[in-house]
């Protein structure tokens, strides 16, 4: 019942937004009242915020202000996307940025932290907001930010994801280093690994098919054609029909059971007459693209 709901697109991106609900929640409930700072496009979104309200006055009342200049700083990010990651996948990165940008933005920020030690804080945010972004993750959704970067440049300069996350966050936080207490700082890097260990427990546990597409060599295109529409990392090697003795190309793509109706889409647009091989149950690991994250 579940399997075959979640391959309607709509209650996907229902249960989606649900997710960057839960992720919001955990941000402006737990993380903003004590003044850290989640890391990524969000973060230096967050320092800007601040700087912007012990410098200048500028607040925005009820919500927070890192939700507004968040949508800002990922219009030139969503342009990208959709140059390099093909229309769909930049479309469903707009609708969430769009529902992330404003959740953060209208969730209220309570005024004094709802629990006011800050280690439990860190880590019921990180676990909250890794499990929201999973379940963004899980079905087929992207919330944006520096990932989209990452992945351009992944296939620009030779950068992976998470060097380009890691190196952005290393001088994010150096730069809170500079402006705030060092035990923001600290407590702010907390956070991040638990949301980071959660979120990748949970991308990776859903990452549990394996399938073998074989088709003509006459469609040279469709392993770029798959990456741009499903953000899934593609192997292919050539091969000849035992029968026939015809050439032919097989694709192996790793993705979650959710996804496996869109590849027979994604891939029968191009060819009609290609067939699959489903392997369920597998185990993933290791340096393999994935998808992008909030």
């Amino acid at each position: 019942m579940a399997y075959r709901a979640m391959h309607n697109r709509w209650l996907r991106l229902l249960v989606a937004l649900c997710g960057a609900v839960v992720a919001s929640l955990a941000v402006n409930i737990f993380i903003v009242p004590h003044g850290f700072y989640t890391g990524g496009l969000l973060g230096l979104c967050q320092v800007i915020r601040t700087l912007l309200q012990d410098g200048l006055g500028v607040v925005m009342s009820g919500g927070d202000l890192a939700g507004v200049l968040y949508f800002l700083a990922n219009i030139p990010i969503l342009l990208l996307a959709f140059k390099s990651l093909g229309k769909e996948m930049a479309v469903n990165t707009l609708i969430c940025t769009l529902a992330y940008s404003l959740f953060y933005a209208m969730i209220p920020v309570p005024e004094s932290p709802v629990i006011y030690d800050k280690l439990t804080s860190c880590l019921l945010g990180g676990i909250l907001g890794g499990v929201g972004n999973g379940i963004v993750l899980t079905c087929g959704y992207s919330g944006g930010g520096l990932d989209v970067v990452g992945l351009y440049l992944s296939k620009k300069r030779g950068f992976t994801v998470g060097k380009f996350n890691l190196s952005f966050n290393f001088f994010l936080y150096g730069a809170c280093l500079l402006l705030f207490r060092p035990t923001i700082v600290i407590y702010s890097v907390i956070y991040n690994f638990f949301s980071a260990m959660v979120l990748d427990r949970m991308h990776q546990q859903n990452i549990t098919v394996q399938v073998l597409i074989f088709t003509k060599d006459e469609h040279p295109e469709l392993p770029q054609f798959i990456m741009k529409r499903m953000g899934r990392g593609v192997t292919y090697w050539e091969g000849h029909g035992g029968y026939t003795g015809d050439e032919i190309r097989v694709l192996c793509v790793c993705l979650s059971k959710y996804e496996i109706e869109d590849l027979r889409h994604a891939v029968h647009e191009i060819d009609p007459h290609a067939f699959f091989i489903i392997n369920q149950g597998v185990t993933v690991d290791g340096n393999f693209v994935k998808k992008l994250n909030g």
